[in-house]
C-alpha cells in the first residue's frame, strides 16, 4: 500500500497512513518512541510550539517563586518601622500574588494545549491504523485477530494519548523544574549540592535496570488484554451458537482465565514499577536531606540568611516533587513503549495485494465484461502444501452465465476471490477485458463486479442505506427500483420505519431470507458489468427463491455472471455449467449433457434431485 505524507498545516488532519511510519521493520525501543510518533506529530508543530512555550513560562513562574519568598523574608521583615514593613510587606505579596496568577494562566493554557494535542494525536493514529487495517488482504486476518486489532486501536491508542496528552508535558515541566532547582541550588550552595548530584547518579543505573524490565512487562500486559478482546468479540459475534450449544458457562470461564492473565502480568509489572517508584523517591529523598541539613548548619554558623534557607527550602520540595513525577511518568513512558511497538506493527505491515506502481486504465464499460482464466495456480498461505487451484483455466464470453459446482473445497469460492483479487495467484494469469487483474487499481477492479455473497453481510444502518452500499450517491428511487427487483420491497415497507429501518447489528431484525434479499437489492443497484453469485440464494425459501431467482434471471441478461452453487437446481437454466474438483475443471457443459456423461455432477445431481 502506499502512503502519503500527512498534511503540514497545523489546523489539518492526516488522511491516511503517515509517511515513516509503514518503514517501521523493527519494535522501537523507548528511544525511538519519538521518532515513530512524529508524523502523526508534525502536522501540529505549531501547537507543539505553543504549548512548549506555556510550558516553560508556567516553570518560570515556579522557579521564581522562592526567589520571591526569600526576598520577602529577608526584605519585608528588617525595616523597625511598622508602616515601612507592611508596605514592603504588601509589595512583596503583590509580586508573590503576581506569580501565582502568572503559573495558573500558563499551566491552564499548556493544560488546554498538550490535551488537545494527545486528543488529536491519538484519533489521528486510530484513524490511520483502521484504515491501514482495512486495506490488508485476507491473507492477514488468517493470522491476526479482529479482537487483537480492536485492542491496539483502542487501549493502546488510549495509553499514547494519555502520553502525548499529559505525562509527557507533565514530565517535561518537572524536568524543566528539577533541572532549574539543581542548578539554583548549585548557585547558592555549590560545594554542597556537589556532594548531593554525586550521590543522585548512584540512583539512575538501577532506574535503568528496573525501567528496561517495566518495559517488557508492559508490552506483556497489553498483549495478555488483547487476548481478552480476542475472546470477546469471537464471542459475541457466534452469541447465537455459544448459546445453543449451551457454553455460556464454559466461553465465561475462558474469559476468565485470558482476564486473570492480565490481570497477573499487570500485577508483576505494577510490583516492579511501584519498586522503581520508590527507589527513585527514596534514594533522592535522602541525598536531599544531606543537602538540606548542611543548608541548616551554615544558617546557623551566619553563612547564609533565614530567606537563602527557605528558597532552598521550597528548591528542594520543588526538586523531590519533581523527581517523584519523573519517576511515574518514566513508567508511564514504557508503558506507552510498549504501546507504540504494537501500533508501529501493524501500521509496518504490508498487504501482498497492492495498487500497482503504474496501473493500467481499464477502458469505460460499455457491456458485459469479459473473463479469462489461463493456467492459474494457488494456494493459499495458511496451506502451502495444498493447491487450491491446480492448472485453471476457463474463459467467460461477455453476457455469458458460467455456473461452478462440485463438493466442497473444490476450489470455487477460491476462483470468485481470486478474481476480486483478494490474493494473488502464484502462477498462470487472471484477466478482465483483457487486461491482468494484477495490473488494474483495486477500486477499478472490483469497481467492475457486483458480489452477492453466501454469508450476506447487513451493516448496522437502515436498509436504505445498506442497499445503496456499493453506489452511496444512488437516489431514493433507483434503491426502491432494486429492492423491488429483489422482491425485498414488501417485508422493507413492513419495517416501522420501512427504508430508513434501522437493520441493527448484522441484520439481527431480518431473517436470513430478508437479509440475502438486501444483499441482493445491493448487488443489482450496483450494476456492474460482471456479476458474481455466491450461493446467492441459500437461505431463501422455496417461495422466495423462485422469485428472486426471477429477478436475477433479469439481471444476469445485461451482464457476465458467474455463479457458485450447491444446489443444482439453481443452475440448470446456465449457459455452462463447470464442475470442479481438488482445484481442476473435471467436465464442462449444459445441464442434460453432462447427466447424460455420467460423471461427478451426474453423482451430485442423482443425490440431490433424488432426496
Amino acid at each position: 500500500m502506499s502512503a502519503t505524507s500527512p498534511p503540514s498545516s497545523a489546523g489539518s488532519r492526516p488522511a491516511s497512513l503517515p509517511a515513516g511510519a509503514s518503514a517501521v521493520r523493527n519494535p522501537p525501543p523507548l528511544r525511538a518512541m519519538g521518532p515513530a510518533l512524529w508524523p502523526f506529530l508534525r502536522p501540529y508543530r505549531g501547537r507543539i510550539a505553543a504549548a512548549m512555550v506555556f510550558l516553560m513560562l508556567a516553570a518560570a513562574a515556579t522557579l521564581i517563586f522562592p526567589i520571591a519568598l526569600r526576598q520577602l523574608i529577608d526584605q519585608g521583615l528588617v525595616s523597625t518601622d511598622p508602616g515601612e514593613r507592611l508596605m514592603a510587606l504588601r509589595e512583596h505579596f503583590f509580586w508573590l500574588f503576581a506569580t501565582g496568577a502568572a503559573l495558573g494562566v500558563f499551566s491552564a493554557l499548556r493544560f488546554y494545549a498538550v490535551t488537545w494535542l494527545g486528543e488529536r494525536v491519538s484519533a489521528d493514529l486510530r484513524t490511520a491504523v483502521y484504515s491501514h487495517v482495512l486495506r490488508q488482504s485476507p491473507e492477514f486476518f488468517e493470522t491476526t485477530q479482529t479482537g487483537e486489532v480492536i485492542s491496539r486501536i483502542t487501549t493502546d491508542t488510549t495509553v499514547i494519548q494519555s502520553i502525548v496528552g499529559s505525562s509527557l508535558s507533565m514530565g517535561l515541566r518537572n524536568l524543566i523544574l528539577g533541572l532549574g532547582a539543581v542548578a539554583l541550588l548549585i548557585a547558592t550552595n555549590p560545594w554542597v549540592m556537589t556532594q548531593v548530584m554525586g550521590i543522585l547518579v548512584l540512583v539512575v543505573a538501577p532506574a535503568l535496570f528496573f525501567g528496561r524490565r517495566v518495559r517488557r512487562l508492559s508490552r506483556a500486559s497489553q498483549d495478555r488484554v488483547a487476548d481478552t478482546s480476542a475472546i470477546a468479540a469471537e464471542m459475541l459475534n457466534a452469541i447465537h451458537v455459544v448459546q445453543s450449544h449451551a457454553q455460556e458457562s464454559r466461553e465465561a470461564a475462558r474469559f476468565d482465565v485470558a482476564s486473570e492473565a492480565a490481570f497477573d502480568t499487570a500485577r508483576k509489572r505494577t510490583r516492579v514499577r511501584s519498586f522503581l517508584v520508590a527507589f527513585i523517591i527514596t534514594a533522592t529523598f535522602g541525598a536531599l536531606l544531606w543537602g538540606l541539613y548542611q543548608g541548616t548548619q551554615a544558617v546557623m554558623a551566619g553563612r547564609i540568611s533565614a530567606g537563602h534557607l527557605g528558597q532552598t527550602v521550597v528548591y528542594v520540595v520543588l526538586l523531590v516533587s519533581s523527581v517523584a513525577v519523573l519517576a511515574e511518568v518514566w513508567g508511564d513512558l514504557l508503558r506507552a513503549a510498549g504501546a507504540t511497538e504494537r501500533l508501529m506493527e501493524l501500521l509496518a505491515a504490508q498487504s501482498p495485494v497492492a495498487d500497482p506502481a503504474a496501473p493500467l486504465a481499464l477502458p469505460v464499460s460499455t457491456g458485459p465484461a469479459r473473463v479469462s482464466f489461463q493456467q492459474v495456480r494457488f494456494h493459499y498461505p495458511s496451506r502451502p502444501d495444498r493447491a487450491a487451484l491446480d492448472d485453471f483455466s476457463l474463459d467467460l464470453q461477455p453476457g455469458e452465465t458460467v455456473a461452478l459446482v462440485g463438493p466442497s473445497g473444490a476450489g470455487k469460492s477460491t476462483v470468485l476471490q481470486l478474481l476480486q483479487r483478494f490474493y494473488d495467484a502464484q502462477g498462470g494469469a487472471i484477466l478482465v477485458d483483457g487486461a491482468p487483474v494484477d495490473r488494474l487499481r483495486l477500486a477499478d477492479l472490483r469497481g467492475r463486479m457486483a458480489l452477492v455473497p453466501q454469508q450476506s453481510v447487513i451493516f448496522s444502518a437502515s436498509a436504505l442505506d445498506n442497499i445503496r452500499y456499493g453506489r452511496p450517491d444512488a437516489s431514493r428511487d433507483e434503491v426502491l427500483a432494486a429492492a423491488r427487483a429483489a422482491h425485498a420491497d414488501e417485508f422493507i415497507r413492513q419495517l416501522p420505519d420501512g427504508y430508513d429501518s434501522f437493520l441493527g447489528e448484522r441484520g439481527v431484525r431480518l431473517s436470513g431470507g430478508q437479509r440475502q434479499r438486501i444483499a441482493i437489492a445491493r448487488a443489482m443497484l450496483q450494476d456492474a458489468p460482471l456479476l458474481l453469485l455466491d450461493e446467492a440464494t441459500s437461505a431463501l425459501d422455496a417461495e422466495s427463491e423462485r422469485l428472486v431467482q426471477q429477478a436475477l434471471d433479469e439481471a444476469m441478461r445485461d451482464r457476465t455472471t458467474l455463479v457458485i452453487a450447491h444446489r443444482l437446481a439453481t443452475v440448470q437454466r446456465a449457459d455452462r455449467i463447470v464442475v470442479m474438483d481438488h482445484g481442476r475443471i473435471v467436465e464442462q457443459g449444459r445441464h442434460a449433457e453432462l447427466v447424460a456423461r455420467g460423471g461427478l455432477y451426474a453423482r451430485l445431481a442423482a443425490l440431490q434431485f433424488s432426496a
